[in-house]
């Protein structure tokens, strides 16, 4: 019975949202911050003394839905190390044209080498620009890192080295083998 009253409301919505002042944002210039958990582009980290996070296990490979993670993985050797496992990545790709931004990649990486940063601007008008190579995704050397390759600096072993590494409280949680004296 009340049918003709729909396109009426309609419009009055229509006419409501059409008078209504919305704040206009200087995108360019002026940007917003995102959120601290934003899931934005990839960045694939590094040591303390400059070698890479990233031991080529390309389990965040698998873990991409979109399969748009791309890891070819290279052997370390005394001469040339780029990573303090046996493995580093060679060649590591991210497609962002397929890439979902879901972050399933950071939850399976092992070593917290891939993390998502909150930088947002990704858009480019070249497909090829989309597919981010590894020297795109790696984080900038700081000014107490050296640029790999070279031997490791926090420690003898691997494990000194993801100990020394790591934070103090960090270092103070990881389990220890048996018979090893905590310091």
């Amino acid at each position: 019975m009340l049918d003709w009253l729909n396109p009426v409301k309609g419009f009055g919505v229509t006419f409501h949202t059409m008078f209504t002042k919305v704040p206009t944002t200087n995108y360019p210039e002026v940007k917003r911050a995102t959120a601290p958990r934003f899931h934005g582009r990839h960045q694939l980290n590094r040591w303390a003394d400059g070698l890479e996070k990233c031991i080529g296990c390309e389990l965040c490979a698998w873990a991409c839905p979109a399969d748009a993670i791309y890891v070819e993985a290279g052997d370390n050797t005394e001469q040339e190390r780029y990573s303090p496992g046996e493995r580093y990545g060679r060649v590591y790709q991210i497609n962002y044209l397929r890439c979902i931004l879901c972050g399933l990649c950071v939850e399976a990486c092992p070593t917290r080498a891939l993390t998502m940063t909150n930088e947002y601007e990704i858009a480019d008008d070249e497909r090829e620009s989309l597919i981010w190579t590894k020297e795109q995704l790696l984080a900038p050397l700081l000014e107490d890192m050296e640029a790999p390759p070279h031997p490791m600096r926090l420690g003898e072993t691997e494990e000194e080295y993801y100990r020394e590494g790591a934070t103090p409280a960090q270092a103070a949680e990881a389990p220890r083998p048996e018979g090893e004296a905590t310091r």
